[in-house]
């Protein structure tokens, strides 16, 4: 007996049934509103809370993340390809995509606004980690959703 595939299995379940109670929402409306169905905001705000979970969820699988990435650009040039067409619009995902790029290699302080090298010896044995100007999940976010929008 393992008590954590247990509490993985429960919430995957409570997923689950929230998926079906947001379907069944959708479909037929419930009578405990008071004015019969829910309105284009419940149910906008409802998605956005699964794609956030699923969101959350996702955070830890790097790999996975960007093969399926991979697989919506592979998708986008295949159209570009079949369709003989989209050029412009390429060129601008292409643009999107450099951008992004950049400020994910850009580090969060410019280094040109600081002195060259150490003065001291205690500045010189500081440790400051790089910090990214657009982090990794955020990178791949935003990529994701300018190739899924130009798909």
């Amino acid at each position: 007996y393992n008590p954590s595939c247990r509490i993985v299995t429960d919430n995957n379940s409570r997923f689950i049934q929230l998926i079906i109670s947001f379907l069944n929402k959708m479909m037929e409306g419930t009578d405990d509103e008071p004015l019969g169905r829910p309105s284009f905001q419940q149910h906008s705000a409802e998605f956005s809370r699964v794609i956030q979970y699923w969101l959350y969820k996702s955070t830890v699988h790097l790999v996975p993340r960007w093969c399926g990435f991979g697989f919506l650009l592979f998708l986008f040039f295949l159209r570009i390809y079949l369709v003989q067409g989209y050029f412009i619009v390429a060129y601008g995902l292409g643009i999107y995509l450099l951008n992004n790029f950049i400020a994910f290699l850009s580090p969060l302080e410019d280094p040109s606004e600081q002195p060259g090298l150490p003065t001291t010896e205690s500045e010189g044995k500081e440790f400051r980690p790089f910090a990214r100007r657009l982090p990794e999940f955020k990178f791949w976010l935003a990529c994701t959703r300018g190739t899924a929008t130009c798909i």
